[in-house]
């Protein structure tokens, strides 16, 4: 039972980190209709942007302590994804509204590429690493209920952590504040949300700023379990499984989806792949996602269109 329960554990922290990747997608898609390929890109610039910066400005600055030097690094890395992020939608995609959906998804295509290779310019192609200060040893809980206790993984429970609190303020700004209520009213009818005076150019603005962000957190928490490679790149492939789970509209679904896709992942793995000969936890997630498609295409929360002719 202890064992069920660490692999349990691991999975739904895992799938938290998902999840953080697949809101970029939902974010974005929901406001604009843009299937936003480039978001993998996105979280590789943030990474680097965090993982240099972090070395920078001790050097630029003398402060010796990590701890302020991590924050600047972040506060600038911010900014950088913010202005990236506009320059995106007011150079790209604002002139390509109403295009067909294969135009932009080339589009995002080659935004992905463009940063990718603008990154490398800017940052350098080395591996980097990213010490934001969180514990890597593993720690022993409920000892008292199980004999040896459960392991869990003190860099995961942060990751997790930190995941699940920028989730929840992503949900108060969406449901409490003014210009939330705005980008709901845009997702749910651009021309509802025109017709009572909603700039749908600013919220697309807004939208496409508030994914960087999420993209920075995401990149600077896999670049700090993984190290900061081009590969980070390939962690938005990770995340379509989830977006195709939880829906492409759904913000609670990017959640609920990476948390089934990241505890199915862990228990196939430990417990299928003993008899398919393991590495089921890479294509475990696709094959799930591929049934739902057939069965149920918009995802678990999406919205069912019905085309009347």
């Amino acid at each position: 039972m202890a064992f069920f329960l660490e692999t349990l554990l691991g999975g739904l922290m895992a799938g938290m980190l998902y999840s953080l990747v697949a809101l970029g997608f939902v974010l974005i898609f929901k406001a604009s209709g843009v299937f936003n390929f480039a978001q993998g890109a996105m979280v590789l610039f943030g990474a680097l942007a965090m993982a240099r910066f972090s070395e920078w400005i001790p050097q630029w600055t003398g402060i010796n302590s990590a701890l302020l030097a991590n924050i600047a690094a972040f506060a600038i890395a911010a900014v950088i994804m913010v202005v990236v992020a506009w320059a995106i939608e007011a150079l790209v995609l604002r002139h390509l509204i109403n295009q067909e959906g294969a135009t932009l998804l080339m589009a995002t295509l080659g935004i992905a590429y463009f940063l990718e290779g603008l990154g490398q310019t800017l940052f350098g192609s080395s591996i980097y690493k990213i010490d934001i200060g969180m514990p890597k040893e593993p720690i022993f809980v409920m000892e008292s209920l199980f004999q040896g206790g459960v392991l869990i993984n003190k860099e995961d429970l942060y990751a997790a952590l930190i995941a699940a609190l920028l989730v929840a303020l992503l949900s108060v700004f969406f449901q409490k504040t003014a210009t939330g209520r705005a980008l709901r009213a845009v997702a749910d009818d651009h021309q509802a949300a025109q017709s009572i005076g909603i700039a749908l150019n600013r919220i697309w603005v807004i939208v496409w700023c508030v994914a960087g962000v999420v993209a920075l957190v995401a990149g600077m928490i896999w670049g700090s379990k993984l190290g900061v490679q081009f590969s980070l790149a390939t962690v938005a492939l990770r995340a379509l499984p989830v977006v195709i789970l939880g829906g492409l509209t759904s913000v609670p679904g990017a959640i609920i989806g990476g948390l089934i896709i990241g505890v199915g992942e862990k228990l196939s793995e430990v417990y299928l792949g003993p008899y398919v000969g393991g590495g089921i936890e890479i294509w475990f997630a696709y094959v799930l996602a591929l049934g739902f498609l057939l069965i149920r295409p918009q995802g678990l929360f999406g919205e069912k269109i019905i085309d009347r002719v």
